[in-house]
């Protein structure tokens, strides 16, 4: 028998439903002092960026800082989502280093 992945497991918060090209979805409530402990189990790449790390959302072609990033529950599976998700569908994938020349 195989563990379930941590995008299986519904993550011990509220959610708020939200709209995402015309689907609803689950949005995870988390408190801002849960931020660290959920960025460490759903980030899947090493290293993880701190709380405090710039980001771009390459498809909004918006900067956040990590701690405005947000997760979400569809199909199942828990999504670490930037802070722009409903612009342009932006996952973690999508999340790049910000250029130290950038203006956004």
């Amino acid at each position: 028998m195989t563990k379930p992945k941590t995008q299986d497991f519904r993550l011990p918060f509220p959610t708020r439903a939200m709209i995402i090209n015309g689907v609803e979805v689950e949005e995870y409530v988390i408190p801002k002092g849960k931020k660290d402990v959920v960025l460490r189990a759903l980030y899947p790449f090493h290293p993880v960026p701190s709380l405090d790390e710039d980001r771009i959302d390459i498809h909004s072609g918006k900067s956040f800082k990590v701690r405005e990033f947000r997760v979400t529950r569809e199909g199942g599976r828990n999504f670490l989502v930037s802070p722009f998700y409903e612009e342009g569908g932006g996952t973690v994938i999508d999340w790049m280093p910000l250029e130290p020349d950038y203006v956004g």
